[in-house]
């Protein structure tokens, strides 16, 4: 690849963020990293409402086309094929800003304040604050204040 694995991600990213943007989505995630011989780019992206599957294989053609036509210049990526693989994040990602605490809204989510354990489904997101309905009562809490969040999955939730 003749390039640093730092300049080589760099400069992919130069290429592959401006589609992501235009698109409607925030990169989460952005990973390069080599398989053998072969470059495997990771990008994960999510914008508020969700991503769908359809929705995510349109941007990673979208994104296969512009690195592929930027190619040509000092091997981006490189001689040999490569890997892209992009994605939504998983229920799994934890919640450390508050666009991920706005795209959870009225999910249940594991968090803490001031050290102390708290589980509460996310009302609200305004401005810096938090609304967390906690056994009933709702809190408002400044994001400063918790900890990175996590989805809890709930299998049984009656709605209503």
């Amino acid at each position: 690849m003749g390039q640093t694995p730092a300049h080589l991600k760099a400069r992919i990213r130069e290429v592959a963020e401006p589609v992501v943007v235009a698109a409607g989505y925030d990169i989460e995630d952005f990973t390069v990293s080599q398989a053998g011989r072969r470059a495997v780019v990771r990008i994960v992206v999510d914008r508020d409402g969700g991503v769908t599957l359809d929705e995510v294989a349109e941007l990673s053609s979208q994104v296969s086309a512009a690195l592929d036509a930027s190619d040509g210049d000092a091997d981006l990526v490189g001689p040999e094929p490569y890997t892209l693989e992009v994605s939504s994040p998983g229920v799994d990602r934890p919640l450390t800003q508050l666009r991920h605490w706005r795209r959870n809204i009225d999910r249940l989510v594991a968090t803490s304040v001031e050290g102390k354990p708290v589980t509460g489904r996310i009302l609200a997101v305004d401005g810096e604050q938090v609304t967390l309905d906690i056994d009933g009562v709702q809190r408002q809490f400044d994001s400063s204040a918790l900890s990175a969040g996590v989805v809890q999955v709930e299998f049984n939730r009656k709605e209503g």
